[in-house]
């Protein structure tokens, strides 16, 4: 339901990626939204009605996009920043990733702070959703929006944080139906902002105490499920040297009503693979060394060189490695899903070819250009079903894979090895 407070409403979101552009959509139905993307080819491509990241169909964008910027609803796509002039709601969903060592690279998030400062005015409001460490939305933001704007914080324009719980490619837990967290800079603004959520998302609000309590709670979800994976993860390596079937454990453990069901595997994206980094920053910075949190980080972020390893050694064991060809089924950081940010299957295919193994790459999900571009490797959208190789690894549980015939790309010594439990026994010799 729209309140009085809330209609009239111009909502900007600056950054139209796999958070961006569901959220637009979702206010677009009851608000003008202006959805900002300083990318150009990605603003063209929504006007045609695509979207890359297949999160939202062709024939719903064709319903909520608008090219006339006076409408009362609808989503109008732009590159142009004076059209977020008209807004009076802004809300930010711009990556948060780390540096090459790990570090919390807030240049997305600063930059888009700037970009709103430039266009902002007395009484509107900054929504946060990216994902950062305690304290970040006031201490580093809203000082760059004062700087531009000229304007007094909690004065003149307010702030909210309101983290992302997109599940990319998950077509269940859309962001209507995932419950969301919201807050505001002062009572009345955290008032407001988690009406304006509560007017769209069906799951319902929860509004936190504070900015940093919000911003807090966002971080600690995806270090807990990293620290979770890291820990059956560790079991995998043990159990392996035990000789002991992980997946075997794991099921008679699942038995008791709260044993917590976790699977090995690779953990990369944007999210649990990166947000730990940001809080375990802020902790160092506070003379506090989080040592679960980063050991959690280690175990997850060597899998792709021990699960490379474990196939050497068996195929050492087995045969000799000249010329030895290696099929990676999956590249994507998850299943059914065309994202490949921050992927651990390339630490699979790095490892592998220090060993001097060629490795094919086979992905229906992910733009070969876009791998090759990003990751400097060739992956194949397509595999012919006559060559055979030596190995093969299935590293994603995308939902065509189950239909591939393995058997067809085997000879007698054939190792497969299933990092996700998605295909039949019958053909598998090694999992995690």
């Amino acid at each position: 339901m729209v309140t009085q407070v809330l209609k009239g409403l111009k909502i900007g979101i600056v950054g139209l990626g796999y958070v961006g552009l569901p959220l637009a959509v979702a206010f677009a139905g009851k608000y003008k939204v202006f959805g900002f993307d300083s990318n150009a080819e990605r603003i063209a491509e929504l006007k045609m009605w695509y979207d890359h990241t297949l999160e939202i169909e062709g024939e719903v964008l064709m319903k909520i996009i608008t090219n006339d910027c006076s409408t009362l609803t609808g989503l109008f796509c732009t590159n142009e920043l004076e059209m977020l002039r008209k807004c009076n709601v802004y809300i930010v969903t711009v990556p948060t990733p780390v540096d090459k060592n790990n570090r919390p690279d807030m240049t997305p998030l600063l930059k888009a702070s700037k970009t709103i400062g430039r266009v902002l005015k007395k009484n509107d409001t900054v929504i946060y959703e990216s994902t950062v460490y305690p304290g970040a939305t006031e201490e580093e933001c809203v000082p760059v929006l004062e700087k531009v704007s000229g304007l007094k914080f909690n004065t003149d324009f307010f702030v909210g944080y309101s983290p992302e719980r997109i599940n990319p490619g998950d077509k269940e837990h859309t962001v209507t139906h995932i419950l969301k967290i919201t807050s505001g800079s002062t009572p009345a603004a955290a008032d407001m902002i988690n009406d304006l959520y509560g007017s769209v998302i069906l799951a319902g609000t929860y509004k936190a105490s504070s900015i940093k309590v919000a911003e807090a709670a966002k971080v600690i979800e995806n270090a807990q499920r990293d620290i979770n994976i890291a820990f059956v993860n560790e079991l995998a390596m043990i159990f392996n040297k035990l000789g002991i079937d992980t997946g075997e454990v794991l099921k008679a453990a699942g038995t008791k009503w709260n044993f917590m069901k976790f699977q090995p595997g690779l953990v990369g994206g944007h999210c649990i693979g990166v947000d730990p980094y940001y809080l375990a920053q802020k902790a160092q910075e506070q003379g506090y060394y989080p040592e679960i949190i980063l050991a959690g980080r280690r175990i997850n972020d060597r899998m792709g060189i021990y699960i490379a390893d474990e196939l050497v050694k068996r195929i050492v064991a087995s045969r000799k490695m000249v010329d030895c060809k290696v099929l990676i089924l999956g590249f994507t950081f998850k299943e059914n899903c065309p994202d490949v940010r921050n992927t651990k299957v390339i630490d699979i295919v790095r490892r592998l070819r220090e060993y001097n193994i060629q490795v094919v790459i086979h992905d229906p999900w992910a733009d070969p250009a876009q791998v090759e571009r990003e990751y400097g490797v060739i992956c194949q959208n397509g595999e012919s079903k006559t060559r055979k190789y030596d190995a093969i690894i299935l590293a994603v549980a995308h939902r065509k894979f189950k239909d591939i015939d393995i058997s067809a790309m085997c000879n007698a010594q054939t190792i497969v090895y299933d990092l996700k439990s998605l295909l039949p026994d019958k053909l598998v010799n090694m999992r995690l």
